[in-house]
């Protein structure tokens, strides 16, 4: 039996998972159960990444351990573990880069690229991307933001070992260029004109700033960066340096990671210089798939366009909401998510095309044949020009279906399905059995024989539609009457497969026509209820009914001031101490209490507003000259202040009005 090894990227465990997420995992699926309906012995592989000073940051702002923070997301209620079992994803494992014998596995592997000489230690100075955790230099941003994400990059500067990536630069170009080792071809063009062609430059693969990640175990004090983390789990969930698994020589080399183009530039270019360094067989593919778009823009939870998939999915049902994902975007392509074209999808080829086929046939079998076809229907010895066309149509499917998924294109293989899926419509119309059915004892034969061929050619589609469909596709099995030796991937290259005396029964309506203007509103409604209740619980401060007159107001000064150093007070757990620049020349001093909620380090740089007219006032024995303003409220019973934080193109001494 072939072997079959496909992967998804492991997931940044995010507290708001939305389609995006979902669309890469559901056609991965999709594949995977392809591989295994042909006859495959599959390992499907996805997981979670949860190292990384993004995952830090978060945690300390939840004020919870950093693996509190991850396990709430991923095996909490709604997380990735219940969005998967909810979509149906028929993963074989599931790794976590937390998980005790990958964390061991990836000391190793750091260890084996330094005795190998390709990691040497040394100093980093650059850009960095906290969202996409990713290193850039000042030339590869654009417009000064990260390339991938647009977000604003930060300064970095600490102790690092860096991985000799430029030794592999014409290995590299080799693999992406002469073979066919990353797709789309769109995306080879990008890694080697925007990266490789530059100047490959080695990459820093240890961090110092930060404590969340796999610790460098002969090196106290650095964690392996987390991208050199999170590509291993391909080959650690396999067994590779660790004793928990036994399939690394059974699976690999990975058939294929399927990915969003948003991460291809880690899995081809160091990912395989990685596993050249190790001395490893080298993936046989990478694909890289587009994004679904809303309004034009990807979907991020920073600019608050996400679709949540459970809402979908508990409106339409699964099933539905994953054939709208594999039928309506070209996968390796970008694509425009819209409720209104979900709606319409699950209307046009859900309802009207596979749904009234289904329908229509198990109802007129019943109506005509009382249910059950009559022996010998399965043959007609005087074809009509529309017979031959909708058998040989059909027969043929499965070689144009298997070209599609074989080249990655789910798209086009359902687009062949339907193809025959509405010839078959048209072959009702074609034949009228209603009006056959006015003169049995003469069209009799001839109406038997038109129902066997609506039912084999629905079930000859139904068979490849497992992949996207697995659950309506057992309920419609079961509906025109086809057992478990029809259901198989043989059967579907075979017309005739289906037994002649089939029973067909009119079920439950598999896909129910949607009420677009209704379902929209219901859409909109469900969206701000979520939306409210993932609003913290605030409480505000109660305004004050004391009126101030306007020149009392004006008394005060408020200015922008940058912070030039900011320290904790010593024996204070409040206090913080900042050197502001009010744009008088001469620095001024203010303490503030809000050293719970900010760290020293974090506000250097920032631009923030205060009154500055107030008298010095001495606090835990320092002068404080003036005010910091913040804004105040009471979260799950607890104040929280947030600094009222300015642009940073705000000059230092700017008069607020």
């Amino acid at each position: 039996m072939k072997k079959y090894y496909i992967t998804t990227p492991i997931y940044y465990p995010s507290d708001k998972l939305h389609i995006g997420h979902t669309y890469c995992t559901v056609a991965t699926d999709a594949i995977a159960r392809y591989k295994r309906l042909i006859g495959c012995d599959v390992m499907f592989l996805t997981g979670t990444d949860e190292h990384g000073q993004k995952i830090e940051d978060k945690a300390k702002e939840a004020g919870v351990t950093p693996q509190e923070f991850v396990d709430k997301i991923v095996c909490g209620p709604r997380g990735v573990l219940d969005l998967w079992k909810l979509m149906n994803i028929s993963n074989d494992r599931f790794i976590r880069t937390t998980d005790d014998y990958h964390v061991a596995a990836i000391q190793k592997i750091f260890k084996k690229l330094y005795d190998n000489g390709d990691i040497y230690k040394g100093k980093y100075v650059g850009k960095y991307c906290k969202p996409c955790e990713s290193f850039w230099t000042e030339s590869q941003l654009v417009d000064g933001k990260c390339p991938d994400c647009g977000r604003e990059v930060q300064d970095a500067e600490e102790e690092a070992y860096f991985f000799k990536l430029s030794k592999y630069a014409d290995r590299i170009q080799h693999l992406l260029e002469d073979t066919d080792f990353l797709e789309p071809r769109s995306r080879v063009n990008e890694m080697v004109n925007n990266f490789i062609k530059p100047g490959l430059e080695d990459l820093c693969v240890s961090r110092t700033s930060f404590t969340w990640g796999v610790p460098v175990d002969f090196d106290p004090g650095h964690v392996v960066y987390v991208w050199v983390d999170a590509l291993s789990n391909y080959i650690t969930a396999l067994g590779y340096c660790n004793d928990k698994y036994d399939d690394y020589e059974t699976f690999w080399p990975a058939d294929v990671h399927i990915v969003g183009k948003e991460i291809v530039r880690f899995h081809s270019i160091i990912w395989p210089a990685m596993l050249m360094s190790l001395g490893e067989p080298l993936p046989k593919k990478v694909f890289g798939h587009g994004w679904l778009l809303l309004d034009g823009g990807k979907m991020s939870k920073s600019k608050g366009n996400v679709v949540d998939p459970y809402i979908l999915a508990e409106m339409f049902g699964v099933d539905a909401l994953r054939f709208f994902l594999m039928r309506t975007f070209p996968f390796g392509s970008d694509g425009n998510f819209s409720n209104e074209l979900l709606i319409q999808t699950i209307n046009t080829d859900l309802a009207n095309d596979l749904g009234n086929l289904v329908s229509r046939t198990t109802a007129m079998v019943g109506k005509y044949f009382g249910g059950q076809l009559p022996a010998g229907c399965r043959d007609w010895d005087k074809p009509e020009p529309f017979d031959t066309e909708l058998k040989e149509m059909a027969a043929g499917l499965r070689e144009k279906y298997e070209a599609a998924m074989e080249s990655f294109a789910p798209h086009k293989a359902l687009d062949e399905v339907f193809k025959v899926i509405q010839r078959a419509n048209k072959y009702i119309d074609e034949n009228a059995p209603w009006a056959l059915a006015k003169d049995m004892e003469a069209n009799g034969k001839r109406l038997a024989h038109v129902m066997y061929n609506l039912l084999e050619t629905t079930r000859i589609c139904a068979v490849l539609l497992i992949p996207f469909m697995p659950d309506s596709m057992d309920k419609l099995f079961a509906q025109i009457g086809a057992d478990d030796s029809c259901r198989t991937w043989d059967s579907a290259g075979q017309w005739g497969s289906l037994s002649d005396t089939a029973a067909p029964t009119k079920g439950e309506n598999l896909f129910p026509r949607v009420d677009l203007e209704k379902a929209l509103q219901a859409l909109e409604e469900a969206a701000a209820a979520a939306k409210k209740a993932a609003l913290p619980d605030l409480e505000l401060e109660p305004q004050l009914e004391e009126k101030v007159d306007f020149d009392t107001f004006c008394k005060s000064d408020f200015r922008a001031v940058k912070v030039k150093a900011c320290e904790n007070v010593k024996k204070s757990n409040k206090l913080l101490k900042f050197t502001l620049d009010d744009g008088t020349g001469v620095d001024r001093q203010i303490l503030s209490g809000i050293a719970q909620f900010y760290k020293p380090e974090e506000l250097v740089g920032k631009t923030l507003m205060a009154i500055v007219n107030l008298p010095p006032r001495k606090m835990m024995g320092q002068e404080s000259c003036g005010m910091l303003i913040s804004a105040v409220h009471t979260e799950k019973g607890e104040e929280r202040l947030n600094l009222l934080m300015l642009d940073d193109k705000i000059p230092a001494g700017a008069k607020m009005c």
